[in-house]
């Protein structure tokens, strides 16, 4: 009998045992989804431009759910066996780990080379997707597997090479500037091929991994003005100097008498004038969305294998300005950098309503003999829209505190009751990277905040304007000294919080210069050059303090002044 009672415990333990397989991991995934992972592996360093803007367009493309990680082979930096083995081997490890990935992004050509060697080991069954892919060959020939696709990096030689001519129909010749990477070989062999499609133009290059630092300088300079130069590629030189794109685009407009053209966005901006480029931005995107498809039941075959890369136009207009090429030729659909609005593009805002406010006034005038009493009120509403227009011109636009023209008005009025004042001239420090790292639209916003941040402490001793740019000027009406310092702490802490600049924080700070009245000058426009002087000591020096005037040597005064103004000429 407990044999019999044995037998039935030990049945229902083993039921219970098989039970809790079946039901618990269901349970499981009911509760906590699995998230879907991607993993990006760039064939560069994060640190390199392009990749940044690979990644941005990777995660405008994925879910806000999709876990996204990355691995960077740094192979402009190092580019051998044993840096490939290291890198296989610790990517082995991570991979070995952690949760599986669902998809691979490849960047460029010597993630997908990289990938096509180690796929058995490290990515069996996984879809991969490329872009940036500059070896159309290696490209082809991995899509015929059914689960790889991608984007190529198509370098438009041709499309430049026309492009330029534009600008130098009398062009004889076209010299590309390329290094011995694996980027820079393939793109030596798309540069020559185009060399049929121009039988009257001589193609030659400038090997920068042949060439010396020195001797790179010196073949810059003595490229002929008859050139239609391209910059394609420059990481290195004979010495072993590595370049960034922004050294090398710089390098090059020191030293070529031509400008330069280019066929990625890195670089533009920083002296190149641009042409027909890959946006490597809208390739990161594009691969992200064909694998957001995939990981919603789309079968990679039905993508097509291999997809011609995104190009845009964009040129960078200062450099089209500085060698007098005629900007009627930028295409009308190009991005253009460092543009200077035309004097339309700047009051148009203004101009058409001013424009219909005049028209309307016109008509209201017209009809004023008709009736007196609409008269009056036409009157009244004239004077209204006078007042509205006068206050428009005692404003900026874009802050909202007053502006320089009421400034001047206020401090003149004020000096001439012979009253004690000082100035508050304030400078925001690397306003310029705000703009280069974040955009133009981030560094009004930057000035707007400042502005809110300097109007709420405004009372009736401190009164904020605009200066100009990036500056502001305060009037500290007082020669009390403990007034006066109590106001100087506000203004510093206008900087004690961050600023969002995109969704991100940004520690900001200013450089400060102090004038008073009647100690340092008596003038309105002497004071406000002392103050000037004073916030260009601070600039000068370490930036991110308060400079007063009458504290500085007077060797320093002579100093700061020769190039305060000189600054202001500029």
């Amino acid at each position: 009998m407990k044999r019999k009672y044995l037998n039935i415990a030990i049945s229902l333990l083993l039921f219970i045992l098989l039970l809790f397989p079946a039901i618990s991991p269901q349970a499981a995934e009911d509760k906590i989804p699995d998230s879907d992972r991607i993993l990006f592996i760039s064939s560069y360093s994060y640190g390199w431009d392009t990749v940044q803007s690979q990644i941005e367009g990777i995660k405008d493309g994925i879910d806000p759910d999709v876990v996204l990680d990355y691995e960077f082979m740094d192979t402009k930096r190092v580019d051998d066996e044993t840096s490939a083995k290291q890198f296989y081997e610790g990517l082995s490890y991570r991979l070995s780990i952690v949760e599986p990935y669902d998809i691979i992004i490849l960047g460029d050509d010597a993630a997908l080379h990289f990938a096509l060697e180690y796929r058995d080991r490290l990515f069996p069954d996984i879809p991969l997707i490329f872009e940036g892919v500059n070896n159309e060959e290696l490209a082809v020939e991995a899509a015929k597997d059914p689960l790889i696709v991608g984007i190529l990096e198509q370098l438009s030689f041709e499309e430049n090479i026309n492009f330029a001519r534009k600008f130098f129909p009398d062009a004889k010749r076209v010299v590309g500037i390329f290094d011995d990477t694996i980027t820079g070989r393939a793109e030596r062999i798309s540069f020559y091929r185009n060399a049929e499609l121009f039988p009257e133009l001589s193609f030659s290059e400038i090997n920068t991994s042949a060439l010396t630092s020195n001797e790179l300088k010196t073949a810059l300079k003595s490229i002929p003005e008859n050139t239609i130069l391209i910059y394609a590629i420059m990481t290195q030189d004979a010495n072993g100097k590595s370049y960034t794109n922004r050294e090398a685009s710089r390098l090059i407009f020191e030293y070529a008498r031509i400008p330069a053209f280019r066929m990625v966005s890195s670089g533009i901006g920083d002296g190149l004038l641009g042409g027909n480029i890959v946006s490597m931005e809208l390739s990161g995107e594009l691969a992200a969305k064909i694998a957001m498809q995939i990981l919603s039941g789309t079968d990679p075959k039905s993508f097509d294998a291999v997809i011609d890369s995104p190009n845009i136009y964009c040129v960078d207009e200062a450099v089209i300005k500085h060698f007098n090429l005629p900007l009627s030729l930028i295409p009308k659909d190009a991005l253009i950098i460092n543009h200077t609005p035309t004097f339309w593009e700047q009051y148009s805002t203004i101009l058409i309503p001013a424009f219909f406010i005049i028209l309307c006034l016109s008509l209201i005038l017209a009809l004023i003999s008709a009736d007196n009493r609409k008269r009056r009120r036409l009157v009244i509403e004239l004077k209204q829209a006078q007042q509205q227009l006068r206050d428009s011109n005692e404003h900026d636009f874009l802050t909202g505190l007053k502006n320089r023209r009421k400034f001047t008005a206020d401090l003149t009025e004020y000096l001439g009751q012979g009253l004690p004042c000082s100035l508050i001239m304030l400078d925001i420090d690397n306003f310029k990277k705000i703009n280069d790292t974040y955009g133009h639209t981030a560094g009004d916003a930057a000035l707007c905040e400042l502005g809110s941040r300097l109007n709420g402490i405004a009372d009736e001793f401190l009164c904020p304007y605009r200066f100009a740019g990036d500056e502001f000027i305060l009037i500290l009406k007082t020669g009390d000294i403990t007034i006066g310092k109590k106001a100087l702490s506000r203004c510093i802490s206008i900087f004690d919080k961050p600023i969002l600049l995109a969704g991100k924080p940004y520690t900001a700070s200013g450089s400060f210069g102090v004038a008073s009245c009647p100690q340092d000058a008596k003038s309105a426009e002497q004071l406000i050059i002392c103050a000037d002087n004073a916030m260009y000591y601070s600039k000068t020096h370490g930036k991110n303090m308060l400079s007063f005037y009458n504290a500085l040597e007077e060797a320093d005064k002579r100093k700061v002044a020769v190039k305060s103004s000189a600054q202001r000429k500029k």
